[in-house]
This record gives structure tokens, C-alpha cells and sequence, in this order.
């Protein structure tokens, strides 16, 4: 049983989203993430930190969920910003399971608990979208995402209780010369031991920060970055 990690999947099975313009990489993404998975057996976990689908509603995201239910092992995903067809989990966590598709969890205002025993031990997997610079636009409009994003960051980290805290999130809370003050100090304040992201491409992941920043290991699992392949946690 491993934990493992991996965002912005960019799926797009069910309309046309060409992916190559993010470069080379991106050529043949899809059975590149499918020989990735391969890897993984039924017991393991794997995160995806968001964008999982470009589809603009849960109908179009249909294949792409079927693609994804039909990966090796166990899902967790959360939202990234091109996320479209995500209005509510609750409506997302229904549609899946009409569809019969399973081995998925949404990561939203929740922790999911990994290699516990019984009802004691284990390691929390916690996490929401995040913030970043891009966002920002000077008004309250911004104040006001900010705001939930740290609310559902810190409602996940509080439901894990005591356990060793992971968080997962869409957008990194530091990059090059930008720095999220406020989530990095609720990483701070709840002794998170490793935190994982997503979202950037192409070139901007020469600016990535990967390594320990106060107490916490960043690491980015953009899937161009990590080549399309689970980067194994734990």
C-alpha cells in the first residue's frame, strides 16, 4: 500500500482541449498518465491536485471520470482552477456514483485518513485549491476567495486531529518570489510535514520551489513536471 501524488491531468476526453501547446511533453498525455498509473496496485492511494477535466459540466466531464475510475488503485481528487464542471462535491460525489463509477473521494472541508489502524494512527491527507498571485485583482472579490480558501484549509487540517498532517493543494503556496503568507502559516501552525501542488507548466517550472520552507517539504507533482507518473509520498 503506497500513498501517491499528481496534478492537473487536463482531461479532455470528451471534447477537443489540445494539451501540446504546453509543449512536447504533453503529446500522447493521455496513455502517458495510463502507463503512469500502471504502476499502482488496488490498495494504493494516489492525489490528484486538481484539473482533472476540461469539460465545462458534469455531463462532458462523464468520460473523463470513467477514465479516471478505471486508473489502478484508489482516488483522491480536489479542485484546480480549470476545474469548470465543479459546482458543489456533494452534486459531483451523486452524479459519480449514478454513473457506477468508484475508488473516487473529493478532498473538500474533509481529511481522508491514510494507513490508520483501526480508528487510531495514520497519516492525514488534507488540502483545498489554495491561493496565488494570478487571482489577484484588487478587490474584494479577492479578499473574499482568499478568505475560503484558508476557511477550507484549516477545516480539513482541524478534522485531522493529531494525526502527521499532508496537504495537498492546486495552486503552490510559494513560487519564485511570491509567497502565500497565509497559508504557509497555517502549514507553520499545524506542523504539516509535506505539502504537494500542482498547476504550473512549460516554463514556469524553472521558477518551482521544491525542499523545506519553515518545517514543511514543498513539493510540485504538476504531471508534465513528474513525466505523467505518481510521484510515490509515503
Amino acid at each position: 500500500m503506497g500513498l501517491f501524488a499528481i496534478g492537473d491531468l487536463h482531461l479532455s476526453l470528451g471534447a477537443y482541449k489540445p494539451m501540446d501547446v504546453f509543449g512536447g511533453k504533453w503529446e500522447n498525455y493521455v496513455e502517458k498518465i495510463r502507463a503512469g498509473f500502471s504502476k499502482l496496485g488496488p490498495e494504493d492511494v494516489c492525489v490528484i491536485c486538481g484539473d482533472i477535466s476540461w469539460a465545462m459540466d458534469l455531463e462532458g466531464a462523464e468520460p473523463d471520470f470513467r477514465f479516471v475510475g478505471a486508473l489502478p488503485g484508489q482516488k483522491i481528487i480536489l479542485k484546480g482552477n480549470h476545474d469548470y464542471w465543479w459546482s458543489t462535491a456533494g452534486k459531483a460525489k451523486a452524479r459519480l456514483a449514478a454513473w457506477g463509477i468508484d475508488h473516487i473521494g473529493f478532498l473538500h472541508n474533509n481529511c481522508f485518513v491514510y494507513g490508520a489502524d483501526g480508528n487510531a494512527g495514520g497519516a492525514a491527507i488534507c488540502g483545498t485549491r489554495g491561493w496565488f498571485y494570478e487571482e489577484e485583482r484588487g478587490g474584494a472579490h479577492d479578499k473574499k476567495i482568499m478568505a475560503r480558501e484558508i476557511l477550507r484549509l484549516e477545516a480539513s487540517l482541524r478534522a485531522a486531529g493529531e494525526r502527521e498532517k499532508l496537504v495537498f493543494l492546486h495552486y503552490p503556496p510559494k513560487y519564485g518570489d511570491y509567497a502565500c503568507a497565509e497559508i504557509l502559516e497555517l502549514l507553520e501552525r499545524y506542523r504539516v510535514k509535506l505539502c504537494c501542488a500542482g498547476h504550473i507548466h512549460s516554463a514556469g517550472l524553472r521558477l518551482c520551489f521544491e525542499g523545506e520552507y519553515r518545517g514543511t517539504e514543498h513539493r510540485m507533482v504538476s504531471a508534465d513536471y513528474v513525466n505523467f507518473q505518481p510521484v510515490k509520498i509515503l
